[in-house]
């Protein structure tokens, strides 16, 4: 049987060590997330986003694990310093040849976190990707879509891409399109839109809604609603108005045409 303080075959470390060690590595765990939650509640208190609150509280969280670590190895008997000159060599070395992307996803967090072009919460188009953003961290963001899919975007793209943001602005304008036949009277189809948007409880009187011509097109007019809604009234407003237009036009007798093709067939001679 081997002592408690004597080492155990093959490995040179002594029991002692090696529950030193867990205990180190389960209390700096708990310790750090301690730390990491007493950071973010009090940065909660200044008047930085949640956005940066959140990204300097994952930054913190990795440094306490490697330093929680770094001692969980010196209590094995691992000399620290050659190790942490060891690692440095390491890490310098995988900078200067694979990290480079790493480096700039690092960097892009840092201005996405500064300047704020996306928000948690707020619902985005982010390198052809839709959805509302969960989180950002050191090297990615998230993305959550509407089917409760989950996204994740490197930072350099997100940064390095346009950024479509749908819900930072308080208000937004609802397009219906609708095309209706030639011959309709068109200032009569015009009244009856401009009638269904100012009754709809949720358009806004400021700025005024409007009906527009847009298109001359083959076998339509094509008339456009353009209807100003609260942005978290958005969809709710545009599938009332997109509903309740058709009904409506269906029931004043408006005709609205689709794309049809004659095709005569003419006799083949014998």
């Amino acid at each position: 049987m081997v002592a408690f303080d004597e080492p155990l075959p093959y490995i040179g470390v002594t029991p002692f060590q090696l529950v030193s060690a867990l205990i180190i590595l389960i209390v700096g765990y708990i310790v750090a997330k301690i730390l990491v939650s007493l950071f973010k509640k009090s940065m909660r208190k200044t008047k930085l986003p949640p956005l940066v609150v959140e990204f300097l509280g994952r930054f913190l969280a990795v440094l306490l694990y490697v330093v929680i670590i770094i001692v969980a190895l010196g209590a094995v008997g691992i000399s620290v310093s050659p190790l942490i000159l060891g690692l440095s060599a390491v890490i310098g070395l995988i900078l200067g040849f694979g990290l480079q992307d790493t480096l700039t996803n690092l960097a892009a967090g840092v201005w996405i976190a500064a300047l704020r072009p996306i928000d948690l919460g707020e619902v985005v188009e982010v390198s052809g990707q839709t959805g509302s953003v969960s989180g950002i961290g050191l090297m990615s963001t998230e993305l959550k879509t509407p089917d409760n899919r989950v996204i994740t975007i490197p930072n350099k793209l997100v940064w390095g891409s346009i950024i479509v943001n749908y819900t930072r602005m308080p208000t937004r304008r609802v397009d219906v399109d609708i095309g209706v036949a030639y011959g309709t009277d068109l200032d009569r189809a015009i009244k009856l839109a401009m009638d269904l948007m100012k009754n709809h409880s949720q358009v806004l009187d400021d700025p005024e809604p409007s009906v527009v011509i847009t298109a001359l097109a083959d076998s339509s007019i094509n008339l456009q609603l353009r209807a100003w809604a609260k942005t978290e009234d958005y969809w709710a407003v545009k599938g009332d108005l997109t509903k309740g237009i058709y009904e409506l036009y269906t029931k004043e007798g408006i005709e609205i045409p689709f794309p049809q093709l004659d095709v005569h067939v003419r006799e083949m001679p014998k």
